[in-house]
């Protein structure tokens, strides 16, 4: 299979990737022996890495396939992925972060619809599909993103004398959001905080968190209202939805808005992590960090 320009893809599913290794031989003569093949899969996430090196080790282990893993750095992904499947020798796994990425990458992808861990899906409806219904593109794993909290500073908050909220299950809204953390900001000295919300970071490849994740619900909504899919332009239905969120982070912030530029996502999991604020948006993938 040397020379094969379509390649076996992992999809992501707005944060959702797929997997399965597949073998691509570099024995000219045909044999069929797998252990005559490799893999290389191009890894989008670097947390990830070390479950995929024990994964590609009991691969080894059990087929004789060489399993080669390598992951991009963070914020990177695009770029090296684009550089690699230029190469002779590219990668046999990737992901393609949902339908989105698969217009980009379709022709170096192949139909997965048939194959045996496609079957598998628990919700078929995950896959990435083409125009023509195949499957290109299959997720392994769900994961979820939003604003994450430290319980024991809210409750720390909820006991104080004028709050805003006496419980998290109040906080059920946008207004009442805001309103608990205007109010906390305000008293941030008080709660030890350098800020309610960890810092905003848009420095250039950390932005995804605001660009791709936030962004997602101001889509989603506006797709279920039109009751479609897709669409080639948006209307912006929920643009002020946005914009008010993303205003509450820079506002309460534990930095200034003015040094979103120079701070990372390491840096605002970091602050979170060690209490100098009270709430961040990110994944559960963010789970080691803090």
């Amino acid at each position: 299979m040397r020379g094969l320009r379509k390649i076996a893809a992992i999809g992501a599913v707005s944060t959702l990737a797929l997997g399965g290794l597949a073998a691509c031989g570099s024995d000219d003569s045909g044999s069929g022996d797998s252990s005559d093949g490799s893999v290389y899969y191009l890894n989008f996430k670097p947390e990830q890495e070390e479950v995929w090196k024990d994964v590609a080790a009991a691969y080894k282990e059990e087929t004789g396939v060489d399993v080669k893993i390598v992951t991009a750095a963070s914020g990177t992904y695009e770029q090296v992925l684009k550089t690699e499947l230029a190469k002779s020798d590219g990668p046999t796994l990737f992901n393609i972060n949902g339908p989105i990425g698969y217009r980009t990458w379709q022709d170096y992808t192949l139909d997965l619809t048939d194959e045996e861990f496609t079957q598998h899906l628990s919700d078929p409806t995950m896959a990435v599909t083409g125009e023509d219904d195949k499957i290109y593109g299959v997720p392994f794993a769900t994961e979820g993103y939003g604003i994450i909290y430290n319980d024991a500073i809210m409750q720390q908050y909820f006991e104080m004398d004028g709050a805003k909220a006496s419980s998290i299950d109040e906080i059920n809204n946008f207004d009442t959001l805001k309103a608990v953390t205007d109010d906390m900001q305000a008293k941030k000295d008080d709660l030890g905080l350098d800020g309610v919300f960890a810092s905003t970071s848009l420095a250039p490849g950390e932005e995804w968190r605001f660009q791709t994740h936030l962004a997602n619900y101001p889509v989603f909504y506006e797709f279920r209202d039109e009751g479609v899919d897709d669409a080639s332009e948006l209307k912006g239905t929920y643009g002020d939805n946005y914009q008010d969120i993303f205003d509450l982070y820079l506002t309460n912030s534990t930095v200034d808005p003015n040094l979103t530029s120079s701070v990372t996502v390491t840096d605002s999991m970091a602050e979170f992590a060690m209490g100098k604020a009270a709430m961040v948006q990110n994944g559960n993938w963010g789970w080691s960090q803090i």
